[in-house]
């Protein structure tokens, strides 16, 4: 058994190849993907070579997580069926190239516990199931602040401030200096930071992916507040210990999301109570990955883009 798959070369380097699968098990199952999505954080600098060392890393490899297909095939011991139509948050199935993290193909072979069912009717929707567990998870915990201020409007800060305005209180506000993507904004305000003369958060979230915005961030805090590193950093973070100081500040990193959160966010959407509405912006058939992936990557108007693996057999 074989599959078409999105295989990264080398930096910048990113064709379509097929590729021999691993023979699935009896707790294993195969998924014929239908969409996945393309990460503009941690793909990005996969891409473009600027990934900090991590454990998996090297080339050539199949990027993305974030992929819905249906169940073909399903082993005694795998506890899905065929038929259903499933998440898949990646794979690591072919081979010797490394699935890092191994969603962008159009068939995968993955152990049926990662593999997480989801309602019939999200279709391309539920490529956003990863991302808004990562939100999910950076808020999760009943000790922990929801944020007032979440810095970047992209998908995952919208994400982010969809689920504070769900944790009720302040709607928050979300920085951004893009004014095509400051639109979209769903119950809280959107500003540039340059229009923003508050000092007093409380818990400022970022997603922005930008190392040296901590003094900037530090400044805006109230005493004994907190900035989330919720975002993925290439560089190596620094910030002026006496403003730190001053306002007894803290500083968390949320990491991944775990199995909790992506079961907690399914909740969320197929009740009704998280909208993943006008998140994703581009599609582009699987054939065209190349272009589509330096779209991603290179256009601010792009959110988020999916690539549409129906057209392969």
């Amino acid at each position: 058994m074989d599959t078409v798959a999105v295989v990264l070369e080398e930096p910048e380097r990113l064709v379509l190849s097929r590729l021999d699968l691993t023979h699935p098990g009896d707790e294993d199952v195969v998924v014929d993907i239908d969409w996945s999505g393309i990460s503009t954080g941690t793909e990005r600098l996969l891409w473009s070579g600027r990934m900090p060392p991590f454990p998996g890393l090297g080339y050539p490899l199949v990027p993305g997580y974030e992929s819905v297909g249906r169940v073909t095939s399903a082993g005694e011991r795998s506890g899905r069926r065929v038929g259903e139509r499933v998440f898949v948050p990646g794979a690591r199935c072919f081979g010797d190239v490394r699935g890092l993290f191994g969603g962008a193909a159009r068939r995968v072979v993955v152990p049926g516990a990662k593999a997480l069912p989801i309602a019939d009717d999200l279709n391309e929707l539920g490529v956003l199931m990863a991302l808004a567990a990562t939100a999910y998870h950076a808020m999760a915990g009943a000790e922990r602040t929801p944020p007032d201020l979440v810095v970047g409007h992209g998908v995952l800060g919208r994400l982010l401030a969809r689920l504070a305005v769900l944790a009720g209180g302040e709607p928050p506000t979300v920085w951004e200096r893009d004014a095509g993507r400051a639109k979209g904004a769903q119950g809280y305000r959107v500003v540039d930071p340059a229009d923003d003369p508050r000092r007093d958060y409380k818990a400022i979230y970022d997603v922005s992916g930008d190392s040296k915005l901590l003094d900037t961030l530090i400044a805006r805090l109230a005493p004994k507040g907190e900035v989330v590193l919720a975002g993925f950093y290439s560089e190596p973070l620094g910030f002026a210990f006496p403003p730190a100081f001053m306002r007894e500040i803290s500083l968390r990193v949320a990491a991944e999301w775990r199995e909790p959160d992506l079961v907690a966010v399914k909740n969320l959407v197929e009740t009704g109570r998280l909208s993943l509405d006008g998140l994703i912006t581009h599609r582009c058939a699987a054939a065209d990955a190349p272009d589509a992936y330096r779209t991603a990557f290179t256009d601010p108007a792009c959110l988020k883009m999916i690539l549409d693996w129906r057209g392969y057999a």
